[in-house]
């Protein structure tokens, strides 16, 4: 069942938990991962938290393979971890909600001739 991982590949996973200790974070159906806090930062780590937040996406560098628990032991240290969560949304039209607010009257009234019926 080996997803092929290996030491120093760079992976995608989603943060599923954090504690004073590390970063757990869920790689796929099959393997989750650990970051422990001293593969978090060069620097001194105050609190988890300031880093990730849970059910965030982020990159992930694999230091050890566990292939009999399907476990990874997981660093951030020294790469661009964050994924740019910007997404590409809806492009708002000029009229803005207008065409909304001029429709709510017509709406109401059809509302309320449905519930008078």
């Amino acid at each position: 069942m080996s997803k092929n991982y290996k030491k120093g590949m760079i992976i995608k996973g989603q943060v599923t938990g954090i504690e004073k200790y590390g970063i757990f974070v869920n790689i796929d159906y099959d393997y989750s991962g650990l970051i422990h806090i001293s593969e978090i930062s060069d620097g001194f780590v105050r609190n988890v938290g300031d880093y990730v937040t849970i059910g965030e996406t982020i990159y992930v560098k694999i230091i050890e393979v566990d292939e009999d628990n399907l476990q990874l032991k997981l660093s951030i240290k020294n790469i661009n971890y964050k994924i740019d969560g910007k997404r590409k949304g809806i492009e708002e039209s000029v009229s803005g909600f207008s065409p909304l607010a001029d429709s709510l009257p017509y709406w109401i009234a059809d509302k309320l001739k449905e519930l008078g019926d």
